[in-house]
């Protein structure tokens, strides 16, 4: 199994973050990993965008061209990237701020308002963990327990408050992504 990942959107939207939580969830589980993450000159407000590749055998590069899943948090992450995700190939869309166009046919997109679930439970930001938890839900490639252990051991000492957020906003993203 191998798996090629792009999680993308404007900086201050959690997707460095977001890239980092899940490659070391994929550690947790003795998996093979790439982080290789990519930013503008302005981190927030400016693009930012994250390859992850998990794989149970060695990775020869962590560049992803041709992505099986791009999780998109923005309109211009959606333009740039849906044209490149494989044939069969997954595009996660986090609808509260991303039109719910389909352009492709041989793709599958699942859309989720994930900064409207993140609002419900009291932060914003922590759509990118709805957006990660569903990802997760529907794949089936990292445990919604990894997810949490690892945002937990990077943030979890900061603010109970937070660590409490975020595990319910990892929580309701996978029940959604694995309904």
């Amino acid at each position: 199994m191998i798996r090629k990942i792009i999680i993308s959107g404007s900086g201050g939207q959690g997707i460095l973050l977001a890239g980092k939580v899940l490659a070391d969830a994929a550690i947790k589980e003795g998996k093979e990993v790439t982080y290789m993450p990519s930013y503008g000159a302005e981190v927030r407000g400016g693009t930012a965008n994250v390859n992850v590749i998990i794989s149970d055998e060695e990775i020869a590069s962590p560049v992803v061209l041709v992505p099986d899943t791009v999780l998109v948090f923005n309109a211009p992450s959606k333009d740039k990237f849906e044209g490149l995700v494989k044939t069969g190939g997954l595009m996660v869309v986090n609808d509260s701020i991303v039109t719910k166009k389909e352009k492709r046919t041989d793709i599958d997109y699942l859309f989720i308002s994930a900064t409207d679930i993140a609002q419900t439970h009291g932060s914003i930001k922590s759509a990118n963990m709805v957006m990660l938890g569903d990802y997760s839900g529907k794949t089936n490639v990292i445990s919604i327990k990894s997810l949490i252990a690892s945002f937990n051991e990077m943030f979890g000492h900061k603010k109970e408050e937070l660590r409490k957020i975020n595990e319910i906003a990892i929580r309701e993203g996978w029940t959604r992504g694995n309904g």
